[in-house]
């Protein structure tokens, strides 16, 4: 399956974006995922939509951002909202059949290309 990132973008802080994650064929028995990765750091994991149906976040996100999918559409969201000057990253999504130990991105065989979010201050 391949993945095409977007949405990203210049916002404020206390401001919002939602990204896509479009898949080029069904996904409805992939667990995807976001991940970012901020200047200088390492990839990390941001939040996750199961096959099962489930959602999980990282602690740094939960309760502001949301993650959630469009079977008809082949399409993964992440509406993130009061955003932080700290969640400037490139955000990439990405996809695992398994479904297995979500936030490590290891785990995850197809990957989007990333697409940008920068926060001002």
């Amino acid at each position: 399956v391949q993945l095409q990132a977007s949405g990203g973008g210049l916002v404020q802080a206390g401001g919002y974006l939602r990204l896509s994650c479009a898949a080029s064929r069904r996904i409805s028995s992939y667990t995807v995922a976001w991940f970012r990765q901020a200047p200088g750091k390492e990839r990390e994991f941001a939040a996750a939509s199961t096959w099962g149906g489930g959602t999980f976040y990282a602690d740094s996100v939960k309760g502001r951002f949301t993650i959630s999918r469009s079977s008809t559409k082949n399409t993964v969201y992440l509406q993130m909202n009061s955003l932080k000057p700290e969640d400037t990253a490139v955000y990439y999504c990405a996809a695992q059949m398994i479904g297995s130990s979500i936030s490590v991105s290891g785990n995850y065989g197809y990957w989007g290309q990333g697409t940008l979010v920068t926060v001002s201050s």
